[in-house]
């Protein structure tokens, strides 16, 4: 039993849907070799009996198809001759194909085709039948030019076969490239909403943790207590320091898109943001009356709580004033704090920071298209300013 006659369910359901050809039968030189074994029988049946040079012309026309997949154009010429001498058929016909399915240009094969049909129809010995105004000579012509019409027909076939065939796959693979970049910008997308929300979330508690635990560790009096304050900042400081890294390794590429994650804070949670923050703050929250898009409320949430975790660690016990205020469309949010107190004995040291704050709170506001800013000010503090529109949303 073959291959092709074993039964549907030895084979894949993709291999029996249609039949394949054996790898030899489709094999470059077989394909090369089978028009000039075609051409040099036509060849011994036409001009067996014929002179010894037009068995020479013969012969060449055979030998040229050789190179027809090089120099077609060049092929078909050296055909012509014997074509012109001689009835074989085979050769030329495969010249004029050839030229059609390997030159780009059509007018090319045109020429070509045209070439052999008078070279067929204006026969030697030249007689007056060409010129004759009869039914014969007139099935003659229409035989000739079927004779190089159709081999030409089908080489343009052939071409446009080919060609469709790589441009889709080109377009096979472009839709494959552009779905994997798709992909990969999905996935660099929510990569870097998580390292914002995780940086504005958790960093922020666990900041306000370890500023804690250093005031009781230095405040307590009770060693077991201080020796638990003290691990309770070290636990924290090294969890600070891991979430720094594990954020830029999320932001590490990608487009920054602005998708909430529920529950998300707002504007009326800032009075008790400003109470748990353990500074001494002045807040002046005056946002109007008219409703935020829930973004912008956000948005100036985050910015006021990273501001304010900053001070806490760069900046503790410095006086911070909060501001809230609308200015028509846009929401004005400020924090300021003045420079802080001069530390005197071994309290505890400063906490870690990745950067990554700040960039994240100027990537909301131009998101929503407004401005951010963060500078020191004269008299040695810090400034923070954000203006967020309602049409960003």
């Amino acid at each position: 039993m073959t291959p092709d006659t074993a039964p549907a369910e030895d084979h894949p359901p993709s291999a029996t849907s249609r039949r394949t050809w054996p790898g030899w039968l489709t094999a470059p030189w077989l394909m090369l070799l089978l028009p000039v074994l075609a051409s040099t029988v036509d060849s011994v049946l036409v001009a067996l009996d014929t002179p010894w040079w037009q068995r020479a012309l013969t012969a060449l026309a055979t030998l040229a198809l050789l190179l027809r997949r090089r120099y077609p154009v060049l092929v078909l010429l050296l055909t012509l001759p014997a074509s012109f001498v001689t009835f074989i058929w085979i050769a030329q016909i495969t010249a004029v194909y050839s030229v059609a399915s390997r030159r780009p240009r059509p007018w090319v094969a045109a020429v070509c085709a045209c070439a052999f049909a008078l070279s067929e129809f204006f026969h030697w010995p030249l007689t007056d039948h060409p010129f004759a105004f009869n039914r014969d000579n007139a099935l003659y012509a229409i035989q000739c030019a079927m004779l190089g019409a159709a081999p030409t027909a089908l080489g343009l076939l052939a071409r446009t076969r080919r060609e469709l065939a790589l441009r889709l796959d080109e377009l096979t693979k472009g839709q494959q490239r552009e779905s994997r970049l798709l992909a990969e910008r999905v996935l660099a997308t929510e990569r870097a909403r998580l390292a914002r929300e995780m940086h504005d979330v958790v960093s922020h508690q666990v900041s306000l943790i370890s500023i804690q635990a250093g005031a009781l560790q230095v405040s307590t009096a009770d060693p077991a207590a201080r020796t638990a304050a003290l691990t309770i900042r070290e636990l924290s400081v090294r969890t600070l320091v891991e979430l720094r890294q594990m954020v830029g390794v999320l932001r590490a590429a990608g487009v920054r898109q602005d998708e909430p994650l529920v529950p998300q804070p707002r504007l009326a949670d800032l009075p008790r943001l400003i109470e748990d923050s353990g500074l001494s703050v002045s807040s002046e929250l005056s946002p109007g009356d008219r409703p935020w898009p829930e973004a912008v409320e956000r948005a100036a949430y985050r910015t006021v709580q990273e501001a304010l975790t900053n001070i806490t660690k760069h900046a503790p016990g410095a006086p911070v004033a909060v501001r809230l205020a609308s200015r028509g469309t846009r929401l004005l949010v400020e924090v300021r704090n003045e420079r802080p107190p001069l530390r005197r004995g071994t309290g505890p040291g400063p906490l870690p920071g990745g950067g990554h704050g700040l960039v994240g709170l100027r990537e909301r506001a131009q998101l929503l298209g407004g401005s951010f800013s963060a500078a020191a000010t004269p008299d040695g503090g810090f400034a923070v300013q954000a203006e967020l529109p309602v049409v960003g949303e």
